[in-house]
């Protein structure tokens, strides 16, 4: 088997995202590095070094543009209409129910029994 002569350079921000990637709830780190086409033992290397600090997440700020902070207002007014609505929703279920409830209370053949029981 010939040795490979280039190699793969990953800057710190790819490896801080693989890194992240396999810490995920549920995520197995073999299918993170088979995914990124990276030896596992590479991602193990890479969590040691992001334990001990060799590697570190860039703190980048972001900045919002006009547009971006319209739509996210838009967005923030979208899911509050989004959560009435939801909470009118289950009012009007918790409503349909109590009345069919009251209507099998009440059903015709009980108030019929009712009239001859008053009728004796």
């Amino acid at each position: 088997m010939t040795r490979k002569t280039k190699y793969d350079y990953y800057n710190d921000a790819f490896k801080v995202t693989a890194v992240e990637l396999g810490a995920l709830p549920g995520v197995q780190s073999k299918d993170v590095a088979e995914i990124l086409d990276i030896h596992p033992v590479m991602l193990y290397r890479w969590k040691q070094e992001y334990r001990e600090g060799s590697i570190m997440p860039q703190n980048t700020k972001a900045t919002l543009t006009k547009e971006n902070d319209r739509e996210l207002k838009r967005l923030r007014a979208i899911e509050k209409a989004h959560e009435k609505l939801k909470m009118q929703h289950e009012i009007l279920k918790k409503n349909i129910q109590y009345c069919s409830n009251q209507k099998k209370k009440f059903s015709s053949s009980s108030i019929a029994k009712e009239k001859i029981i008053l009728s004796n």
